[in-house]
């Protein structure tokens, strides 16, 4: 039974997390990427299997995967950083943004004011 939109969840965040408030190790940023590496699931909590199960689609940003298990980010980063502890996902970091040179900038600003015009 999954809980109602203004019902609060039957397990607190801190529960969650055996009580910890800070990950183990400081690499997940909002838009990290996250990728599972490892399909054992044995040891693991519901949350973590979770997680894992998210990740073996694809990578996933921290943020998408707090979305997720409807949990705060800060918790979510502390069970990222277990599971990166055990082996069972990596990170990537996000691709570079395009970047375009400041007469492409301009261009571009002023093709769309003569479109507007």
């Amino acid at each position: 039974m999954t809980p109602r939109k203004n019902e609060r969840a039957l397990v607190r965040p801190h529960v969650v997390t055996g009580g910890r408030a800070h990950p183990t190790r400081n690499v997940f940023d909002l838009v990290t990427l996250v990728v599972a590496i490892r399909d054992q699931l044995a040891g693991l909590s519901p949350e973590e299997r979770r997680i894992v199960t998210l990740c073996r689609g694809g990578a996933l940003s921290v943020v998408e995967i707090a979305g997720h298990l409807k949990l705060p980010v800060g918790v979510t980063r502390v069970l990222l950083s277990d599971l990166m502890d055990s082996g069972h996902i990596t990170t990537r970091a996000p691709g570079p943004a395009a970047r375009l040179s400041r007469t492409e900038i301009l261009q571009e600003v002023l093709d769309g004011l003569r479109a507007r015009l």
